[in-house]
């Protein structure tokens, strides 16, 4: 039996994905909680910059002569997203440990828990998976209200928790994923290169491995004052400094020990690759619009590195939860605007621009 917190709307608004640049406010029906489902309303829904890229027509959602795009328009967008469970099917609350009032999330994957990656406990890799926000099982969060489907991964969240901060738990949960694939030892010396909303929660997170020095780099001085305020050692803006030779002068030229890759653009790379030492640790965390190409040869033969990629945040959410409850990690450090729904375009503009904002949070 579907349990039900009050008497729910038939329709509400959404966002719908169309199309590249075709995003759609559209009345849609209320989903129903069916056996296993939560459904929520939704409280705050952060914008990505794997949004950006979908809206803007990357090749890695609306497919090119070598692959199939991922998005399946039209869909309901958003994979960040947190908010208060309003009906729960059969089953679902002893599952999750959820009661109706709760504030919970979904992790941003559901997978199909069949393939060998889901059987050897990477359901993360899942083979046939869908996340939230671009394939048709799973519409997300840009919408006033949601469902997570029978297989989701779902977490409660404090109700102490704000819903902006808890807005921030997928993404964040995705930054810890790339500190863990770095292994960071005591001791080291660190380089985050991008200090977005991912690469600042990842300087949060790589500070608790007690590095000898932590870089942040990025083009912003707003946001590598952020990341200082978030435990970064040292920051360094590429526009005005020598960023492989600072790296190199505090290393006494050998190199960083661990870089992680999140700016998506090509430069960072070839930074990394210059700015690492012999048998370091590089991840690439970043979704690239276009392929990028390097000389190998500085991978293996030249530097022989442990070459990491970084994929969601498996594993991390309730650790990232209880960081962000217990204000080891500050949440007002990221978010910089909370509009409307009805203002998707903007937020999508805000976020792709980069100057003036960090997390855009849509509140429906």
């Amino acid at each position: 039996m579907t349990e039900t917190l009050d008497t729910l709307p038939k329709t509400m608004r959404a966002v719908v994905c169309c199309g590249p640049e075709d995003y759609q406010l559209r009345e849609l029906p209320v989903p129903q909680a069916g056996l296993g489902e939560v459904v929520i309303k939704v409280d705050a829904a952060g914008i990505c910059a794997s949004d950006v890229k979908c809206y803007t027509g990357a090749p890695m959602f609306w497919g090119d002569a070598t692959r199939e795009g991922y998005c399946q328009a039209p869909i309901v967008a958003g994979h960040e997203f947190v908010g208060t469970v309003v009906a729960l099917g059969e089953g679902a609350g002893k599952r999750y440990g959820l009661t109706l009032g709760d504030r919970a999330v979904s992790e941003q994957i559901v997978p199909c828990w069949e393939c060998r990656f889901c059987k050897k406990g990477q359901y993360h890799l899942c083979m046939v998976h869908d996340i939230y926000g671009f394939r048709s099982r799973t519409p997300g969060g840009f919408a006033e209200y949601m469902k997570f489907p029978t297989g989701a991964l779902n977490h409660k969240v404090p109700g102490t928790l704000k819903p902006e901060h808890a807005a921030l738990i997928e993404p964040l949960s995705c930054s810890m994923h790339a500190v863990k694939r770095g292994s960071i030892e005591f001791g080291d010396v660190a380089v985050i290169a991008g200090c977005g909303t991912l690469g600042l929660g990842m300087v949060a997170y790589a500070k608790g491995k007690s590095p000898a020095a932590l870089v942040a780099i990025d083009l912003s001085e707003d946001r590598l004052d952020r990341a200082r305020k978030l435990g970064a050692t040292h920051t360094l803006n590429p526009r005005t400094e020598d960023v492989v030779g600072a790296i190199q002068a505090m290393t006494d030229g050998y190199g960083c020990d661990v870089y992680i890759e999140a700016t998506g653009h090509p430069a960072s790379v070839e930074q990394g690759l210059r700015a690492i030492r012999k048998a370091g640790t590089f991840v690439e965390f970043s979704v690239m619009r276009e392929p990028v190409t390097t000389d190998w040869t500085v991978i293996g033969d030249t530097k022989e590195l442990n070459l990491m990629g970084s994929h969601l945040g498996p594993n991390c959410y309730p650790s990232v939860i209880a960081s962000l409850a217990s204000g080891a990690v500050d949440g007002g450090v990221f978010v910089t605007h909370e509009l409307p729904l009805e203002e998707y375009v903007r937020g999508i503009e805000l976020v792709h621009e980069g100057k003036n904002s960090l997390k855009v949070l849509l509140i429906p």
